[in-house]
């Protein structure tokens, strides 16, 4: 995964799989997303990322699998 953000436009781009884009959907106003040919989800760009998403917090964690 390989996130971008671009403050000059206040757009992120978050990108989750190296493959060709087939289709991008509207999901709102803000929010796009981009597929493969099979409907998987391959990237999402959010525009006014900062106002609408509050990405000037951003955090990851991996959580462990649980073993028996």
């Amino acid at each position: 995964m390989k996130i971008t953000y671009f403050k000059d436009t206040d757009t992120a781009f978050i990108q989750l799989l190296d493959k060709p884009v087939f289709e991008t959907r509207e999901i709102s106003d803000n929010v796009l997303i981009d597929v493969d040919e099979e409907g998987n989800l391959v990237s999402m760009t959010v525009e006014h990322a900062k106002e609408k998403a509050g990405s000037s917090e951003f955090s990851y964690q991996e959580i462990a699998k649980k073993t028996a």
